[in-house]
């Protein structure tokens, strides 16, 4: 992922977007047969969302006779991060020329999916158990199921003896493949380690039962590759701006105010953000926090909050799920203050910092922050920002309602470098900060492209600095003051 994000963008503005182009090749199995007496010819139309309005991109070659093409014709598409990208796939019966025109043709089924679901989808893996005999070639022991769609598969148990796995020598070598299934038998090599049984035994006993999957091709390309056995996965959460500056959700004039017929700013922001980078979260649960309200059961000030009152788990379940224990939660608090987001950053500072010392940092962490004011903890924050510029992680912040955000352009490094209280300077520009009033009349899509412009960029100086490969992202969004939602 790819983009020319440095420059600085004006307050209401929407960034050009920065696009990389990705390659669709496609390919169907156990079509409908509408012919009576010969097999389908089918072809492919690819239409993308534009508006509202699904247009025509493209079609692919027609395949004479066959229920399980396979098509030569590859789709290239630009590919925008900030943006969700709607695509329709339909399959016709092609009776006619293989123009754009589907009028004489009999259509097959279609689906329907975002190009980031397309470019973040999960591998079907499953792992084969090799024995190296004296001649070193290698005899297969066992194959495991398929584990469909899982980018975290646990297959089930399954025995062998020790005879079948090593002729009863402990030290004889074993060779563990894993791969990604393709239906066509094309199985894509994830890759692979060398163990003893020996070498297995005592790493269960330690408890250290876990091997590095190498893929030897990577490791020859790719400088500082360390394996394929570690994917990176999005994780949004959100954090909420509960301070009593916000109003009293019962008003009707209040930020928090809860209308069924017309989502309040917050909201707003939450499901436009939120509908991006949840196609690179992997199980869609998100965490969920609050601040600046007192809480019950004693009613105390909370800075960090789970919305949900679990503390132990403060997911939801998918972006809609936020939205509920959201406004669940609101009856239940009493907006207070003050407006302090430096424990929210540094709660998630140190999740990134621990993902830092497993030596993979293999997710990045993105924290929203939504909030209607001006933060009253600056140095605590400016010092909390600096501290999570050496992080694999990025700060959002959106400002709600009409207060006056000047101060808070100081946490943007767009206009210079970010300092800490004591001087020390930012090593990167984590920070996006976005008044929403100035895009409030805009649709979703273009406040998502200017909320998340930076992100690839500031993906990409992270693993330059750390000389380290980026793998995928993983999304944090919160409200000022905390994790949680709006």
């Amino acid at each position: 992922m790819s983009g020319d994000s440095e420059r600085a963008v004006a307050p209401g503005v929407v960034p050009a977007p920065c696009a990389s182009k990705v390659e669709l090749r496609l390919s169907c199995r156990h079509l409908l047969d509408r012919d009576p007496l010969t097999k389908s010819d089918p072809s492919v139309v690819l239409l993308q969302q534009t508006q509202g309005q699904w247009l025509q991109v493209d079609r692919t070659e027609v395949v004479k006779s066959s229920l399980h093409p396979v098509f030569s014709k590859v789709f290239t598409i630009d590919y925008y991060f900030e943006e969700v990208q709607k695509l329709r796939f339909e399959v016709y019966d092609t009776h006619g020329p293989s123009g754009l025109s589907c009028q004489d043709d009999d259509f097959l089924g279609g689906m329907e999916c975002t190009l980031g679901q397309d470019l973040f989808s999960k591998s079907d893996p499953f792992l084969e158990l090799y024995r190296v005999n004296d001649d070193t070639s290698e005899q297969l022991v066992y194959r495991t199921e398929v584990v469909k769609n899982n980018l975290n598969p646990v297959w089930e148990p399954f025995k062998v003896s020790l005879n079948s796995l090593c002729s009863c020598e402990e030290t004889r070598p074993l060779k563990c493949l894993v791969w990604d299934y393709d239906s066509r038998g094309k199985h894509d090599f994830i890759g692979d380690f060398t163990t003893t049984f020996a070498e297995m035994q005592k790493a269960f006993e330690e408890e250290q039962a876990q091997w590095d999957c190498v893929n030897a091709k990577y490791k020859q390309k790719k400088r500082n590759y360390k394996n394929s056995g570690v994917v990176i996965l999005s994780d949004l959460k959100v954090a909420i701006d509960f301070t009593a500056s916000n109003g009293d959700p019962r008003n009707s004039c209040s930020l928090h105010h809860i209308n069924p017929y017309q989502p309040n700013e917050y909201l707003r922001a939450l499901v436009a953000v939120g509908e991006v980078c949840q196609d690179y979260d992997s199980d869609k649960r998100f965490s969920a926090l609050g601040f600046g309200a007192r809480i019950p059961p004693k009613y105390e000030v909370s800075h960090d909050f789970a919305i949900n009152f679990n503390p132990e788990d403060d997911e939801c379940e998918g972006i809609q799920g936020v939205v509920e224990a959201y406004q669940n939660c609101l009856p239940k608090v009493q907006l207070y203050g003050p407006t302090n987001v430096a424990p929210i950053i540094s709660k998630v500072a140190r999740m990134a910092a621990a993902e830092e010392r497993t030596g993979e940092a293999s997710q990045y962490y993105i924290l929203l922050i939504l909030t209607d004011g001006v933060v009253t903890d600056m140095s605590d924050t400016r010092e909390a920002i600096v501290r999570a510029s050496h992080l694999p992680m990025s700060v959002i912040i959106v400002g709600v309602g009409n207060a006056d955000f000047t101060d808070m352009q100081i946490l943007d490094g767009d206009d210079g470098v970010l300092r800490s209280p004591r001087g020390e300077p930012a090593l990167r520009d984590i920070v996006q900060f976005v008044p929403f009033r100035e895009l409030k009349n805009a649709s979703p899509a273009a406040l998502a492209k200017c909320v998340l412009a930076e992100v690839p960029k500031q993906v990409v100086e992270y693993y330059s600095h750390k000389e380290l490969p980026p793998r995928s992202l993983a999304t944090q969004t919160g409200e000022a003051g905390a994790s949680s939602a709006p």
